[in-house]
């Protein structure tokens, strides 16, 4: 007998091993946590199964998503991942991810862990199926975001986020993990 997804589930084994293994699942390591952003922004305007299947291709060229290493990347570095045809080579999101670094771990500083602040927005409550594709949540997360200088963090780009780290859990009634 198959076990029960939720609908957006194909039957491709990608994405059933993220849905079912950390999709919706409440994540407190800043390293994850950072990884997930940085892939979240670079899915804006593409298939999460795209981003994906290249998620080992963008761990190896982004240092295995080690913010401290991501955050002093040159020139140089910039250019390389722009020529590297595993990832998704968008000049702009490249460039996020650098910046959305240094961000990330100035928040680190002020409050402990990016963890702390990310799920202090909830009191570390986990919320239970909205099925949105934005929230009042993802908006004020998403404004102070970019107030504190990050970029590719719009609303809905942070409510999938939010999804991704077990924030929000939105598995359908219907899917064996609701």
């Amino acid at each position: 007998m198959t076990k029960k997804r939720c609908s957006w589930v194909s039957d491709d084994e990608i994405y059933i091993k993220y849905h079912d293994e950390e999709w919706g699942v409440p994540t407190h390591d800043d390293h994850v946590v950072f990884e997930m952003l940085v892939l979240e922004s670079f899915q804006a305007g593409l298939s999460w199964i795209t981003i994906l299947k290249k998620r080992e291709n963008f761990r190896k060229a982004f240092d295995d998503f080690d913010y401290v290493k991501i955050s002093q990347y040159g020139e140089d570095k910039i250019n390389e991942l722009q020529n590297n045809k595993g990832i998704i080579r968008h000049k702009l999101k490249i460039n996020a991810a650098i910046k959305n670094a240094k961000v990330f771990m100035e928040i680190q500083n002020e409050f402990g862990s990016f963890d702390k602040y990310i799920w202090g927005f909830t009191d570390s409550k986990i919320i239970k199926a909205e099925f949105k594709t934005e929230s009042e949540l993802s908006k004020t997360i998403s404004k102070d975001l970019k107030k504190r200088g990050m970029s590719f963090v719009g609303p809905t780009i942070i409510y999938s986020y939010l999804e991704s780290i077990g924030i929000i859990d939105n598995h359908q009634e219907d899917c064996f993990k609701f």
